[in-house]
């Protein structure tokens, strides 16, 4: 029988807009705002009350960030959050918050967290606090249900997609319903995780060593793929993506798989 997770039904009919936190406004970050604000016109022209994103970045862009992400020199030395959300609040008619700060362990929680990191620290701290709020959380703003983590490499990256709590599923269906999704932390040890070659670059021909042109835009809109599918279709079939550009490969981890 076939494995599907049907979108936690909050998220599908909400009372307010459905509160998104990204942290990491860089390579991926800036590709995954653009997304999200694309998919926030399209929930609002379906009649769904659209997402509420806070983006979360202490660093300031600087030379090496040029071309990569999206930013331009007359960016340099701002704030990567603020830059990006004051110019997407601008295009799409927005009031998205940007925070000029780390994501720490006593952040208040959203419904759905998106992290764009190069370390493992940070994820654990992500991981750390969700845990955490989603036994104390009372405000349905605050209660996270999904985390969808982007990782790359130079390249290579994945997009994961899990859950931070059961999520009830329809009893009367004709696929096997899978209530919970192992997030990025469920599926690897990330202790293990060599973080040598991770970091600012200097220099745009070291950023380009440590990852290639396309790897985060091309990971960037297959994640935002599948959110969208948890939005539009109610469900989906696959939890992540893992992308190879070398061999320009891109293969579904199956839910429940």
């Amino acid at each position: 029988m076939k494995k599907v997770h049907y979108t936690n039904a909050y998220l599908v009919q909400p009372q307010h807009r459905v509160s998104i936190h990204l942290i990491g406004a860089g390579g991926t970050g800036s590709q995954v705002l653009e997304a999200l604000a694309r998919m926030d016109s399209a929930l609002a022209r379906l009649g769904h009350p659209g997402l509420d994103v806070s983006v979360f970045d202490a660093d300031e862009v600087s030379e090496a960030n040029i071309g990569r992400q999206l930013f331009s020199p007359a960016d340099i030395g701002l704030n990567k959050s603020v830059c990006l959300v004051t110019r997407i609040n601008q295009f799409f008619g927005l009031d998205w918050m940007a925070v000029p700060e780390m994501y720490a362990e006593d952040t208040t929680t959203a419904n759905i967290t998106i992290s764009c990191v190069d370390n493992v620290k940070s994820r654990m701290v992500i991981h750390r606090n969700l845990k955490v709020r989603t036994k104390i959380a009372c405000d349905n703003y605050e209660v996270p249900f999904y985390w969808l983590d982007f990782g790359n490499t130079q390249k290579t990256g994945q997009a994961i997609l899990g859950t931070i709590k059961k999520c009830k599923q329809p009893e009367d269906t004709e696929f096997e319903a899978i209530a919970v999704l192992p997030t990025i932390c469920d599926l690897f040890d990330l202790t293990q995780v060599n973080e040598q070659d991770s970091g600012p670059s200097c220099s745009v021909a070291e950023a380009l060593r440590k990852q290639d042109l396309f790897i985060n835009s091309t990971l960037a809109q297959m994640g935002c793929a599948l959110l969208w599918k948890l939005f539009r279709e109610g469900k989906i079939e696959q939890q992540g993506i893992f992308l190879n550009l070398t061999t320009m490969k891109a293969n579904p981890l199956p839910v429940g798989g």
